[in-house]
C-alpha cells in the first residue's frame, strides 16, 4: 500500500478513536508503548549494522518465515503508529511519521551526549549560557552558535544568578529537598534575604518563560526541568493556557510537613500545578507532592494527581534510567580493556569496593568511610585483602560548608589509613577528582562491591551505570534481544561463565533503591553497624546468588533507559492533555455576562435567586489559617451591600436568598434589605417585613436528631479544629479547619458508626461535602423547596404577569444542585420539533414530588399540604389560599407563571467546575461585578 497517501485518511481515523470514551487511558499508552517499541526497530533497520552480528540475527530461528515473531512488513508499522499518533497532532514526512517538537527547558544548556534520551524527538535544548554576555552583539554569536546544537540561550545577568541560583535555589531549595536544615549561623541571614531572592527567581523565571515563548511553535510538548524551574509552568500557561507543559523533578520531594515550612510554599505549588503534567522519580516523591498540595493548599488529592475547580493535573512517578548500551558497548572499547587490564594488575589479590560520589552533605561520604572503617575493625582478616576506592567529585569549592565536608573526609581518609595501612598498600584510596568515561568504566567493569550509601538522592544514576558496565557477552545478547522487541514473553536465568558479577549496597534513601531494590543490599548509612555486616555479606556472597542479583538489576537497567523514560513522560503528556479536552466538554463555561444582563435590561418581571456562603460572602483562606473564629462568622462581603439593595428596590425584581444557614445568620446579614430569605434549605421562609414561617411537609420525621448530635459531638472532641452545627432540619459535621487527612479518616468512622446505629433504620439522607458531613431529612433540598416557595411568592405579590428572567446563582453542594434543574425545560425525546419549540418558550417549574400526574397538579397538592400554608391560614382568614398554577391545558393558553422565553434562565454555579448548572462564576468577586451591572440596569429602567 502507499503509506504517504494513506497516512491522511489513517491520521482522521484515529482522531475519531481517540476521542472512543470507550477507550481508557491505560489501553492508549499500552499501545503507544508497544508502537514505540516498533518504531525503534524501524529506525535502527535503516542504520548499519554489523556485518556479524546482522548475520547472527537472520539465522535467529524466531525471525522464520510464518513465526510468530516475525518482523511485521514497515508499511504495516506506519498505518498503525499513524493511527496511534494522529490525536497527538503527529505530522508526516515522506510516508513516516514526523517526529514530535519538544522544547526541554532546564537551569542550564547540556552538553551534546545529554540528547540521547530525547534522540526520538525534534527536540531543543533551552537553558541558562552558563556565562554572562552583557552585550547584544555577543549574545546573538553565542546563539548563533548555539543553534547549530539544536540549544537556544537565556541570559542571566549576574546579579540574577547571584540571587537565583546561589541563593534560592541551591541555598534554599535544595537543602530543603534534602532534609537538610540551615546552619545556625546562617538561618537569620538567609531570613532576612529571602523575599529578595525569591523575587530574582521568579523573575529568571519569567526571563525562561518569555525566551520558550519565542521559540514555541503550536502543538509542541514544552518539558521544564527540575527545581530551578518550579515558576516556569505558570509563567507558559499565563502566555497561552492550550500550551502543553509537563514539569519534572530530579531531586526528592519533601515531606509537607517540611514544605510547609518555606516561606514561599503556596506560591511555588500553585506554579507548578499550573503544569499538565507533574512528573517525580518515584511513587514516594509523588505522594509527598500531592500531600503537601492537599494540606497546604486544601485542594483535593485523587490517585491520578491534584484536582482544583475540575482541573486535574496528574501526577505521576517516572524513574529515569541511563543510556545502558552506551556503557555495555564501552566495555569492549580498547581503551577501557587497557584501563581494567592495569586496574586488576594494580589490585591483584584483594576485593575491589567502589563509591563514585558529588562531594556533597547528601551523598553520605563521611558514613560510607566510617561504616568501611568499623568493617575492618571487626574482620581483621579482611584488612589486607579489600581496598575501597573513594571518587568524590569536587562541587562548590567556594562555598564554606562544602569545604568543610573535605576537610572532614580528608581527616578520616587519613586516620583510617594510617590505622590500618602497612608500607605497601593502604585500605582507602581516596581521589577529590572526576574521571573521564572510559578510566570510569573500567573502573566500574572490575569492582567487586559497589557503595552507594546516600543520605538523600533523587535517583542516583551511578548504581545504574554500575550494573550496565558489569555486562558479560550473554547480556549483551540480551540488550540486542530486549532492543529488537523479541524474547519479550520469558526470560531464563543462565549462570554465566565469563565473570563473576559485582553486588550493588545501596542506600534505602536514594530513589534508585525503588527500581533496584530486588537486586541490590538496601541498607540504612545512618546505620554504619548494619553497612558494615553489609559489606562482609557481599564480599562473601556466593557466584550463584551473585548473578542472579546482578540479571534482575541488568534486566531493569537495560529495559527502563533513558530513552524509554522520556518517551513515557511525553506519551503520557500527550494523553493528559486529550483527557483534559474531553473533561473540558463537560465543564460549563463562564457565563456571558453581556447576554445576561441585556435579557435582564429587556424582561419586565425578574426572579434572582441567590446563595450566600461562598456566593455574596467574603473571600476566606480555604485552610482557615487567617482566623478560624472569624471565618466561621458569615459576613456579607462589603462590595456587594450597595448593589443589592439597588437590585432589591426596583419592582420589577424579587431576590430570594436561598442558603442551608440558620434564620439568624441570614437575619444579621440581610435585615435592612427588602427581599426573601430561604433559610435552611428552603424550609424557612421570610420576607423581610414579615416573619418566619416554615415550608416543611407534615410528615417530616426528626426523632434520629438526638442519636446524631451525640454521635457528632463524640468526633468534635476528638477531632482538633471541627465544629458541628445544629440546625431544626439537619446536623452538619465540619472538618474545614482540621488536619485533612486526619479529618477523611474521621468522616470515615463516623459514617460507618451512623449507618449502623443511629440511623440505621431512619429516614435521612448522608450527605459528604469536601470537609463536612450533613444528615437532613429525606426530601430536604433546595430543589424541593423551590416550589413551595415560588408559590408562596407569586401569592404574595399576586402577579399577574409572568416571570420571564430567572438568574440563580449559588455554591451549592451535588445534592441541591436540582435548584438549577428545577426551571429547566421538560423537552421529552418524543416531541416532534414543533412541540419541543413551544415547550422551551413556555417553561414549568421542575418538582422533587412524586412523578406521577401533571406538574401543576403535584404542585398544587404540594402547596395545600404545605404547613406554610396552615400556619398562615391561622394567622389570616382561616382558609388556605388557592393555588397559583393551574394545569398543563391552560398554562398552553397564556396563563403561566414561567415564561423564560427559552434563553432568558441562567444558573451560575460559584467556584465549581463540576456542577449541573449551565454557566460558571469564579468567585465572589465575580458575582458582585455581574450585580453591580445588573444594579446599573435598574437605575436605567
Amino acid at each position: 500500500m502507499n503509506v504517504t497517501d494513506s497516512s491522511q485518511e489513517i491520521s482522521i481515523a484515529q482522531n475519531n478513536l481517540s476521542h472512543d470514551p470507550k477507550t481508557t487511558r491505560l489501553e492508549r499508552l499500552l499501545r503507544e508503548r508497544e508502537l514505540r517499541r516498533s518504531s525503534r526497530n524501524f529506525q535502527q533497520s535503516d542504520e548499519p549494522r554489523d556485518g556479524n552480528k546482522e548475520a547472527e540475527l537472520l539465522n535467529d530461528s524466531r525471525l522464520a518465515e510464518g513465526d510468530i515473531w516475525a518482523v511485521p512488513k514497515e508499511e504495516d508499522f506506519y498505518d498503525a503508529y499513524a493511527f496511534a499518533r494522529a490525536s497527538d497532532g503527529c505530522q508526516w514526512q515522506d510516508g513516516r511519521p514526523a517526529k514530535q517538537r519538544l522544547l526541554v527547558v532546564a537551569n542550564r544548556l547540556p552538553p551534546c551526549n545529554s540528547f540521547e534520551g530525547v534522540k526520538e524527538f525534534d527536540a531543543r535544548w533551552i537553558g541558562w549560557a552558563g556565562v554572562n554576555v552583557p552585550d547584544d552583539v555577543g549574545q546573538r554569536a553565542l546563539t548563533k552558535a548555539l543553534a547549530e546544537k539544536r540549544c537556544i540561550p537565556v541570559f542571566l545577568d549576574e546579579e540574577i544568578v547571584h540571587q537565583y541560583y546561589n541563593g534560592y535555589c541551591n541555598n534554599i531549595l535544595w537543602p530543603l529537598f534534602h532534609y537538610l536544615s540551615l546552619p545556625q549561623e546562617d538561618r537569620l541571614a538567609t531570613t532576612r534575604s529571602f523575599q529578595s531572592q525569591f523575587d530574582a527567581y521568579k523573575k529568571a523565571n519569567q526571563m525562561f518563560a518569555a525566551v520558550v515563548n519565542q521559540h514555541y511553535e503550536e502543538g509542541d510538548v514544552v518539558w521544564c526541568h527540575d527545581y530551578h524551574l518550579m515558576f516556569l509552568p505558570k509563567c507558559l500557561k499565563e502566555y497561552n493556557s492550550e500550551m502543553k507543559v509537563g514539569w519534572f523533578l530530579h531531586t526528592p520531594f519533601p515531606s509537607s510537613e517540611i514544605h510547609r515550612t518555606l516561606p514561599s510554599r503556596s506560591e511555588l505549588l500553585r506554579s507548578v500545578i499550573a503544569a499538565d503534567l507533574v512528573g517525580f522519580h518515584t511513587y514516594d516523591y509523588a505522594r509527598h507532592f500531592v500531600s503537601a498540595c492537599t494540606r497546604i493548599l486544601g485542594l483535593e488529592g485523587t490517585p491520578e494527581g491534584v484536582e482544583d475547580q475540575g482541573k486535574l493535573t496528574r501526577v505521576a512517578a517516572f524513574p529515569i534510567g541511563i543510556d545502558s548500551e552506551r556503557f555495555v558497548r564501552a566495555i569492549d572499547l580498547p581503551p577501557v580493556q587497557e584501563h581494567m587490564k592495569e586496574l586488576k594488575q594494580r589490585f591483584a589479590g584483594r576485593k575491589v569496593m567502589l563509591g563514585v560520589d558529588r562531594l556533597d552533605m547528601i551523598k553520605g561520604i563521611p558514613q560510607k568511610i566510617l561504616a568501611f572503617e568499623k568493617f575492618l575493625e571487626e574482620n581483621p582478616q579482611w584488612r589486607d585483602k579489600v581496598v575501597l576506592l573513594q571518587i568524590a567529585v569536587p562541587t562548590r569549592t567556594d562555598v564554606p560548608e562544602y569545604q568543610k565536608l573535605t576537610s572532614q573526609v580528608h581527616e578520616i581518609v587519613g586516620r583510617i589509613n594510617g590505622r590500618f595501612g602497612t608500607l605497601t598498600a593502604v585500605p582507602i584510596h581516596h581521589l577529590d577528582r572526576s574521571l573521564d568515561f572510559h578510566a570510569l568504566c573500567a573502573l566500574y567493569a572490575v569492582t567487586d562491591v559497589a557503595l552507594v550509601t546516600s543520605l538523600r538522592d533523587g535517583m542516583n544514576l551511578v548504581s545504574y551505570e554500575f550494573v550496565a558496565c558489569q555486562a558479560s557477552k550473554k547480556d549483551v545478547a540480551l540488550v540486542t534481544s530486549l532492543r529488537d522487541g523479541m524474547n519479550l514473553v520469558s526470560y531464563e536465568f543462565v549462570a554465566c561463565q565469563a565473570s563473576k558479577k559485582g553486588v550493588l549496597i545501596l542506600s534505602e534513601f536514594a530513589g534508585a533503591a525503588q527500581s533496584l531494590g530486588a537486586g541490590a543490599i538496601l541498607v540504612n548509612p545512618w546505620n554504619i553497624t548494619d553497612v558494615a555486616a553489609s559489606i562482609k555479606y557481599a564480599l562473601d556472597m556466593p557466584a550463584d546468588e551473585r548473578e542472579k542479583r546482578h540479571q534482575h538489576n541488568f534486566k531493569h537497567v537495560t529495559t527502563h533507559t533513558s530513552q524509554e523514560w522520556a518517551a513515557t513522560f511525553v506519551s503520557e503528556l500527550n494523553d493528559t492533555i486529550v483527557e483534559a479536552q474531553l473533561r473540558t466538554r463537560q465543564v460549563p463555561p463562564l457565563l456571558p455576562t453581556n447576554v445576561a444582563v441585556d435579557r435582564y435590561l429587556k424582561s419586565n418581571n425578574r426572579l434572582l435567586i441567590l446563595g450566600f456562603n461562598s456566593t455574596l460572602t467574603e473571600p476566606v483562606d480555604a485552610l482557615g489559617r487567617n482566623c478560624q473564629i472569624k471565618e466561621l462568622e458569615f459576613k456579607l462581603h462589603p462590595d456587594i451591600k450597595e448593589p443589592l439593595k439597588k437590585l432589591c428596590d426596583d419592582p420589577k425584581t424579587t431576590i430570594v436568598v436561598l442558603s442551608g444557614c440558620d434564620r439568624t445568620v441570614l437575619d444579621n446579614n440581610f435585615g435592612e434589605y427588602n427581599m426573601w430569605l430561604a433559610a435552611e434549605n428552603g424550609m424557612f421562609l421570610r420576607l423581610t417585613k414579615g416573619k418566619w414561617m416554615t415550608t416543611m411537609p407534615e410528615n417530616l420525621h426528626m426523632d434520629w436528631v438526638d442519636s446524631v448530635k451525640h454521635v457528632f459531638e463524640y468526633f468534635t472532641e476528638r477531632t482538633p479544629r471541627s465544629h458541628f452545627e445544629v440546625r431544626e432540619t439537619s446536623l452538619v459535621w465540619n472538618y474545614k479547619y482540621a488536619d485533612i487527612e486526619f479529618g477523611r479518616l474521621q468522616a470515615r468512622d463516623m459514617l460507618q458508626h451512623l449507618w449502623t446505629g443511629p440511623i440505621s433504620n431512619a429516614y435521612v439522607d448522608v450527605i459528604q461535602g469536601g470537609r463536612s458531613v450533613e444528615v437532613r431529612a429525606v426530601g430536604v433540598t433546595k430543589g424541593a423547596a423551590i416550589d413551595r416557595i415560588l408559590g408562596e411568592i407569586v401569592h404574595y405579590k399576586g402577579l399577574k404577569s409572568p416571570i420571564d428572567y430567572v438568574l440563580c446563582i449559588g455554591h451549592f453542594i451535588a445534592k441541591d444542585e436540582d435548584v438549577y434543574t428545577f426551571f429547566e425545560p421538560e423537552l421529552p425525546s418524543e416531541s416532534p420539533p414543533a412541540s419541543r419549540a413551544m415547550a422551551a418558550n413556555l417553561v414549568m417549574p421542575k418538582t422533587s414530588a412524586s412523578k406521577s400526574g401533571s406538574k401543576a397538579t403535584r404542585l398544587r397538592k404540594q402547596r395545600s399540604l404545605s404547613a406554610l400554608e396552615k400556619k398562615a391560614a391561622n394567622h389570616g382568614s382561616g382558609t388556605a389560599p388557592e393555588p397559583i398554577l393551574q394545569d398543563k391545558t391552560s398554562l398552553y393558553e397564556g396563563s403561566s407563571v414561567l415564561d423564560l422565553k427559552g434563553d432568558n434562565y441562567f444558573s451560575c454555579a460559584v467556584g465549581r467546575k463540576r456542577s449541573n448548572a449551565r454557566y460558571l462564576l469564579g468567585s465572589s468577586d465575580d458575582v458582585v461585578t455581574l450585580l453591580e451591572e445588573l444594579a446599573q440596569c435598574s437605575s436605567c429602567s
